[in-house]
């Protein structure tokens, strides 16, 4: 397996880390400990990491500016971040303890910029839109983001979660560097809608977050009670009581196959992401789980594995939505 993948004109080591937990979604973390965790992926070499405004409400772009002030690193990462939302406060209820409002418009997406240089004490790699606005024209948003890039507070641009039409729009108005989506052997949707394979025909490179299946790859889940308060995956109903016992059938075969491979199911996951060519982030808020995912790196798969996972795949895919109601309704535009 390669020990980077292409991104646009550059190599990046892979996987990546996905810093979300780090703020939000999974239960409180620790800043002290997030701190180290950090030190750690930086320590390995993993060094391609994403964030995003709405991660804690800013909260996680100024963790890693304090690191990389902290530690003179900036030189040596790729930082990703994604705008896009609007955020604000509410009383406590879902998922979120406010509330979420996409918005494309260009001063919004100028005014994000800033903020989240401010917050890293520098420029993002790559710059994303979070999800996307249907009452901004996407000649006026994708715009926008040509500019920031021309204006040098980033060199590359993409989109999250869009559909594949939008991608290929987008791509009408300027180069779309990068595209990030859910994928992995526990969510393969992408595949059959034909935005992978748009992606991969225009040349924008694919990002896979929730590598891990949200963690149910690990083999680490085993009932909706294992959840902590806080923690995001309470409200997805592939998770609930009603889906998740039928859908452990493929995390089962999944753990039994890394057994067989010889390696934990974090990384034969990982494995498999990075052969199908995407770089996957996935997340953590543990220096031990980043080596674990690291690791990954040195696991090579044979066609004969990559089948047997692909036919897994297709046998037991799970049933149950990957996101509430209200999060399903903000993707695929």
């Amino acid at each position: 397996m390669p020990k980077t993948l292409a991104f646009q004109d550059i190599q990046v080591p892979v996987p990546g880390f996905g810093a979300m937990g780090l703020s939000q979604g999974y239960g409180p973390a620790d800043d002290a400990v997030s701190l180290k965790t950090l030190a750690r992926a930086l320590e390995l070499g993993c060094t391609f990491w994403d964030t995003a405004v709405v991660y804690g409400k800013g909260h996680n772009e100024k963790l890693i500016g304090q690191f990389i002030k902290e530690n003179g690193c900036r030189d040596r990462l790729f930082i990703a971040s994604k705008c896009g939302f609007d955020i604000t406060p509410k009383p406590t209820q879902g998922d979120l303890p406010f509330q979420m409002t996409v918005t494309n418009k260009p001063d919004h997406i100028a005014q994000y910029i800033e903020d989240t240089r401010e917050r890293l004490g520098s420029y993002p790699d790559l710059y994303y839109l979070h999800r996307i606005d249907p009452d901004t024209p996407l000649e006026e948003s994708i715009a926008a983001l040509q500019k920031l890039k021309t204006q040098g507070k980033t060199k590359y641009i993409g989109l999250s979660e869009c559909n594949a039409d939008t991608l290929r729009k987008a791509c009408k108005i300027a180069h779309i560097d990068a595209l990030q989506i859910e994928y992995s052997p526990w969510f393969t949707d992408h595949e059959q809608s034909g935005l992978i394979s748009t992606a991969r025909e225009l040349g924008v490179t694919i990002i896979a977050y929730s590598p891990l299946g949200k963690g149910v790859l690990t083999g680490a889940v085993r009932s909706p009670a294992d959840f902590k308060e806080g923690d995001v995956r309470a409200s997805i109903p592939r998770f609930d009581k009603e889906h998740l016992p039928a859908n452990l059938k493929l995390v089962d075969a999944f753990v039994r196959l890394a057994e067989k491979k010889g390696c934990t199911p974090a990384q034969l996951a990982l494995a498999w992401v990075i052969a199908q060519g995407a770089i996957p982030i996935p997340g953590t808020k543990t220096g031990a789980r980043v080596e674990e995912n690291f690791g990954a790196r040195d696991v090579e798969l044979t066609r004969e594995e990559e089948r047997e996972i692909r036919d897994l795949v297709e046998d037991a895919k799970p049933a149950g939505a990957r996101y509430s109601d209200f999060h399903m309704s903000l993707v695929g535009r």
